[in-house]
């Protein structure tokens, strides 16, 4: 059998790697378009900031260690550009001119590219993008040379790309047209990043985009869509990547908003053709709706799988929807996510339920504790995980792989509550972060617990009595408008005062990360409240509110008086509720 693979680095290696591990006569051909076949796009942004230093480090393997080590035909700057199914042959240039080579069976794993904005110019030789090993020298080379910089994009690449460059020294403002950073995050937890890049020295202005690039003598100016204009000496683009898929799609490939279709097997319609990595399209398992999924993971596991399908491995498997698990470190924090963010379940009408807690990493009482934020989703029907995020400075990895393999083995929230995690208090908690969602989820599922969340802050303040339950001191450093504070523990001796303060109302409780104010919730049901407590506490709230937080909350000074919020009544009604 010949074997030819369409483009390198992880799908397609990895279905080479595989294929020559079931098949030891089969010819196996790998054409890459690039100079690199095997390297780590994924470190290139740590290159970049100096904290892998050799370039060469990130070459993971080179055209001769493959054909030494796995025999394998590997032949770079060769570029596919034409399929012709019907002879079984792909048309390829290189430098000397463009040939054709017959297939038995054809991978596609062409990757994508990095999408260009129509943005006049962009062809500026201070724009850089950051996917290949030359793109990351380049980038370092220039940022040597440059002061400041501009990243267009906040997603995980582009916020990889501008914690680099502020490790180098450069005065950074990252732009992105969404109206938060990471939109794959819920609004809150986005926020608590951009609280991070904050502290890193980085600028943000989101909503907003780039209009033009006007070269200059020692810098670029970046006009944007409000206005105003920003100096770089070095721009990098990061607005997402396209699958690059052009080519086979126009010879007959079956393609969805540029993304390959493929069955559940990697096979696309075409016969003996198969597809993996960032170039396909994948269904969501949780919404079912389809997207490319451009992580590294997916696309390795994919490789494999496709391999075992086409050489007719007896326990090959289906390829199971990737759920998206993403992380990126932003200076001290981490943020993290798995599954099913609140937009998407919300586009996908599921119903569902959403807690926030605020654990600490390991035991709260060994030094160097510090609370993370966690937030998860679950089907209100029947408890079934539907996705995660995490926010901390440690703590976040473990948490987000482990509800990861809990979602992907279709564990209910009230599953949570049996898992067992390692204990020991440098290592965890022995109610881990893990177990308490499992506790908190399901007692909302029972009813003992009934939540409301902040980004339905307006509302309640207008319709119900907001009843904060911290003591007098955590009240004065800021409290919502017009809320009661009665202590948790004083609660029991002051029904009275709150059913007069609440004069028919439902009452709305909160504290600072939710404990405190379950158990006051719990107290006024008993007693007849019409009561909900609030997901995540003040802590959620911040989150929510972000930058709104100091404008919107009133804080009282030592002596007590008022110190009304700085906002308007207006101002405050910006308060959205997240995507």
């Amino acid at each position: 059998m010949r074997l030819v693979i369409v483009g390198g680095v992880a799908g397609g290696m990895s279905a080479a790697a595989r294929a020559r591990r079931l098949d030891e006569s089969a010819e196996i051909i790998v054409l890459e378009k690039g100079p690199w076949v095997s390297f780590a796009n994924c470190g290139l942004p740590y290159f970049v900031s100096g904290e892998i230093e050799d370039r060469n480090a990130l070459i993971v393997q080179t055209p001769g260690q493959l054909r030494a080590s796995l025999n394998l035909d590997v032949r770079t700057n060769h570029e596919v550009v034409g399929l012709d199914a019907s002879t079984r042959t792909v048309h390829v240039r290189t430098a000397e001119g463009t040939r054709e080579i017959g297939y038995d069976a054809l991978v596609l794993a062409p990757g994508a590219e990095a999408r260009r904005p129509d943005i006049p110019g962009l062809d500026s030789s201070r724009v850089r993008t950051l996917r290949t090993v030359d793109d990351a020298v380049a980038l370092r080379d220039e940022a040597n040379r440059a002061t400041t910089a501009v990243v267009l994009g906040a997603g995980f690449i582009g916020l990889e790309a501008a914690e680099a460059l502020v490790r180098r020294g450069l005065d950074v403002t990252v732009v992105e047209l969404a109206p938060q950073i990471l939109p794959p995050l819920d609004a809150p937890m986005a926020n608590l990043a951009l609280a991070a890049l904050s502290r890193l020295g980085i600028t943000v202005r989101t909503g907003v985009s780039a209009t033009a690039i006007r070269p200059g003598t020692d810098e670029d100016s970046v006009a944007l869509s409000d206005g105003n204009e920003l100096r770089a000496g070095l721009i990098v683009l990061s607005a997402g990547v396209q699958p690059a898929t052009a080519v086979f799609e126009r010879d007959g490939v079956y393609c969805e908003h540029g993304a390959i279709l493929v069955d559940g097997r990697g096979r696309t319609n075409l016969p003996g053709v198969w597809a993996v990595g960032d170039a396909t399209a994948a269904s969501d398992p949780l919404t079912g709706a389809r997207r490319p999924v451009a992580l590294a993971g997916p696309a390795n596991r994919a490789g494999r799988l496709v391999a075992d399908d086409i050489f007719g491995l007896p326990a090959a498997r289906p390829q199971p929807a990737p759920l998206g698990t993403a992380i990126v470190r932003l200076g001290d924090t981490t943020a993290a996510m798995t599954g099913a963010n609140k937009r998407t379940l919300m586009e996908a009408a599921i119903d569902h339920h959403t807690i926030d807690l605020h654990p600490t990493q390991y035991a709260g009482y060994f030094p160097g504790a510090v609370p993370f934020a966690l937030r998860v989703h679950f089907a209100a029907n029947d408890g079934r995980l539907l996705g995660a995020q995490a926010v901390g400075t440690d703590g976040v990895d473990k948490r987000i792989d482990v509800l990861a393999t809990a979602v992907r083995a279709g564990l209910t929230i009230g599953d949570l509550i049996d898992v067992d995690l390692a204990y020991s208090p440098p290592y965890g908690n022995a109610k881990d972060p893990v177990n308490l969602a499992g506790m908190l989820g399901q007692n909302v599922l029972d009813g003992i617990t009934r939540l409301w969340h902040a980004e339905n802050l307006e509302a309640e303040t207008e319709r119900a009595l907001i009843l904060d339950t911290r003591n007098a001191d955590e009240f004065a450093s800021g409290h919502v408008p017009g809320s009661l504070n009665v202590p948790h523990t004083e609660l029991r001796a002051r029904l009275d005062e709150v059913h007069r303060a609440a004069a028919g109302r439902p009452v709305r409780v909160l504290c600072a990360s939710g404990m405190r104010s379950y158990l006051a919730h719990r107290v006024l049901v008993a007693g007849g409240f019409d009561s909900a407590t609030l997901s995540g506490g003040m802590r959620s709230l911040r989150a929510t509110l972000g930058e709104q937080a100091s404008a919107y909350l009133v804080h009282l000074p030592p002596d007590g008086a008022r110190i009304p919020p700085a906002s308007t009544t207006t101002e405050r009604q910006t308060v959205r509720s997240e995507p």
